[in-house]
């Protein structure tokens, strides 16, 4: 992540520690390129429907969303779609180190509107939850409740430390909100993996299956885990087969999603994408 955020402190790096930066460069530039493709695509797909007045398109992806007597639900979730494409796309600028240097002004304006749409996508996720409840029932209700306070804590506490001034502060939970944002794309994309590899194993139509209780609530809960080890990581002097293991799996994960993004884009997100572009 050496071009996003500060990382191993090391005044004259090895090669397994360069190793690591671009390994993680890698991920971090399959990651952004996958999750801008997927808020485009939220963009055509869901919110296309809101400018149609098709809502009842929704439900193609995700069973239960649209439902005409449920009328606070269906605002709830539609602002939580609208938001969350903008968050999507926001992400990667608001990380560059370069953009922060050298157009501060810029990164403060749309860092507003970032914590904003955060706290927005999770309020209206809870919202949605309140009103009307998930498919999934109490399994799913509980890990997407938490996911959505979770959002709210992040972005309240992001804008919070930038007005204080407390910079390092800002940035750790500016890393949080983002480990967070990116958690509808990996949602659609552990699914998709997951019925590639499986045919669906442990996963059922009302979302109650094995697979998607464990699913309600690792779509996030390993993004935040990840973050925390690497902002603690940035203190620690990591041994060379620490680094060599770093290094090798930062690797794969870039490779498996440069596979399954290629996978959305050519049979998913991109024939939605071209379909609007026609309407």
């Amino acid at each position: 992540m050496a071009a996003t955020l500060q990382t191993l402190n090391s005044p004259a790096p090895s090669r397994w520690q360069t190793a690591v930066r671009w390994s993680g460069a890698g991920l971090v530039a399959a990651s952004w390129f996958s999750a801008a493709f997927f808020g485009a695509y939220i963009f055509a797909f869901y919110i296309g429907a809101i400018l149609s007045g098709r809502f009842d398109t929704w439900n193609q992806n995700l069973s239960g969303i649209y439902d005409k007597n449920h009328t606070a639900a269906l605002i709830a979730i539609g602002a939580h779609m609208v938001v969350g494409a903008i968050l999507l796309l926001l992400g990667p600028i608001q990380l560059i180190g370069r953009v922060r240097s050298r157009w501060p002004r810029l990164h403060r304006w749309l860092g507003r509107v970032y914590v904003a749409c955060g706290a927005l996508a999770g309020i209206g996720g809870l919202g949605f939850i309140a009103f009307k409840g998930t498919i999934g029932g109490a399994a799913m209700n509980a890990g997407f409740g938490l996911y959505g306070v979770l959002m709210v804590v992040s972005a309240v506490q992001a804008w919070r430390f930038a007005v204080r001034r407390q910079f390092d502060r800002h940035r750790v939970w500016a890393v949080r909100l983002f480990a967070l944002t990116i958690g509808s794309w990996l949602y659609r994309m552990d699914y998709g993996l997951w019925f590639t590899a499986t045919n669906g194993l442990w996963s059922h139509e009302n979302f109650r299956g094995g697979f998607d209780v464990f699913m309600s609530f690792f779509f996030y809960l390993p993004n935040l885990l990840v973050a925390e080890l690497y902002l603690r990581g940035l203190r620690l002097k990591p041994s060379r087969l620490l680094l060599g293991a770093s290094a090798t799996l930062l690797g794969l994960a870039a490779l498996v999603v440069a596979v399954g993004t290629y996978y959305f884009v050519h049979f998913y997100w991109g024939p939605a994408i071209l379909a609007a572009i026609k309407r």
